[in-house]
């Protein structure tokens, strides 16, 4: 046997069957998804019952083995002040975000929840706790993501269409989520800047790549950001490639923001400088994750996705 034999199987091309979309909706050379991650209340917390505490905010300071109130204090900034100075912001734009829920960080606040969705922001899941499933049993697996999603059907009205795992997947994760049979899209991706559509195992279904540099999480220490501006000129120059890109065939930019980060009051005038930005462009799709799902569902020839029964 070979050495490359011994590969695990990898998706290093895009499939030739793939669709090839001359445009977005409105003849848009660019979909752009903003996602708000929803964390704050389910990080890891003694506290709470939890096996250790988290230990990553703006700095890394772990506590071991008792309560942590001031990492409490620090994630409890985001509902409480980011939120909806962010939303605010978006809707100022005209623009509505996919809204990346930990089900018990709902759980904690449903108002916010609720309201997001009364308001036509997309409510989709981010897991139970905001933790990795990378090594979890398949059977447990299976139980968190029935537990998330019918929490946030409960609190958000309507069901939710939407899976993106807190950074690593599990190797069941996918195959998980396609059996439950609620999830017409997931985002547990970041190899392409397009979405792209899975055979095979049941119904079709459609993934959303993500991404971690255009994503507010790199104002952490080390991640490169600093002031407001560095968050614009570096989204600002990754959207105006795409958008050149798009000339050709259409592209799609994720855009991470988080409520205790980019809602800094020091931070969010580089969220203002980006929307004004691309909105100067002209052809772009602001759009949720799901309708881009759904969209790239009828450019691919497929039917309009419902849930299983």
């Amino acid at each position: 046997m070979t050495a490359a034999a011994t590969l695990a199987a990898r998706d290093f091309l895009r499939p030739a069957d793939q669709p090839a979309a001359g445009r977005w909706p409105g003849g848009a050379r660019i979909a752009v998804s903003f996602v708000l991650n929803f964390e704050e209340g389910a990080e890891l917390s003694i506290a709470d019952g939890d096996e250790r505490n988290e230990p990553v905010y703006e700095v890394r300071e772990e506590v071991f083995g008792a309560p942590d109130p001031c990492m409490s204090s620090h994630y409890e900034y985001g509902p409480r002040a980011g939120f909806d100075r962010i939303l605010s912001l978006l809707e100022a734009h005209d623009v509505r975000a996919t809204i990346s829920t930990c089900a018990r960080a709902a759980e904690r606040v449903p108002s916010l929840i609720a309201g997001a969705a009364e308001r036509d922001h997309e409510i989709a899941c981010h897991g139970y706790r905001w933790e990795s499933h990378s090594g979890m049993e398949a059977a447990e697996e299976a139980r968190v993501i029935a537990r998330t999603y019918d929490s946030l059907t409960r609190i958000a009205g309507r069901a939710p269409v939407g899976w993106h795992t807190r950074s690593a997947s599990s190797v069941h994760t996918r195959r998980l989520l396609r059996e439950h049979g609620g999830f017409l899209y997931d985002s547990d991706a970041y190899n392409d800047d397009l979405p792209y559509v899975l055979s095979g195992q049941g119904a079709p279904h459609v993934v959303l790549p993500y991404s971690f540099d255009t994503n507010d999480m790199r104002f952490s220490p080390g991640g490169g950001f600093v002031f407001a501006d560095d968050f614009t000129r570096y989204c600002a120059d990754a959207f105006d490639w795409l958008w050149r890109e798009g000339a050709e065939r259409p592209r799609m930019m994720s855009v991470g923001l988080h409520q205790r980060i980019i809602g800094r009051p020091g931070r969010i005038a580089g969220l203002e400088k980006l929307l004004k930005h691309m909105r100067s462009r002209g052809d772009v799709w602001f759009a949720t994750r799901a309708e881009i799902a759904h969209e790239w569902r009828s450019v691919a020839g497929l039917p309009r996705w419902t849930a299983a029964a």
